[in-house]
């Protein structure tokens, strides 16, 4: 993946054209691309040539990771909350 940064020839970094950064760019984009469920929107905008990717609010990965600590957090609270209101009104009733 990072060959064009160690690749050397002779003791002389080895030099990337713009065209093989874009090969190498669009290469690693459709490597990942593929590995997605949910395929993303990819458009191109004519006027200013630009390339944009919406991806979905989910990516793969990060299905797979830990909850966000506050979301944890959170979690735990409404538990505690629930709990304590529950003998609350048991102990009134």
């Amino acid at each position: 993946m990072f060959k064009f940064l160690f690749g050397k020839t002779r003791g002389k970094a080895a030099i990337e054209t713009q065209r093989d950064t874009v090969a190498r760019a669009v290469d690693e984009l459709n490597s990942v691309l593929a590995l997605m469920a949910d395929k993303p929107v990819v458009s191109i905008d004519l006027n200013s040539g630009l390339i944009t990717v919406d991806l979905p609010e989910q990516m793969p990965d990060e299905a797979l990771a830990l909850p966000a600590p506050n979301e944890a957090a959170e979690a735990v609270e409404e538990t505690v909350k629930d709990a304590v209101e529950g003998e609350v009104s048991e102990k009134a009733a």
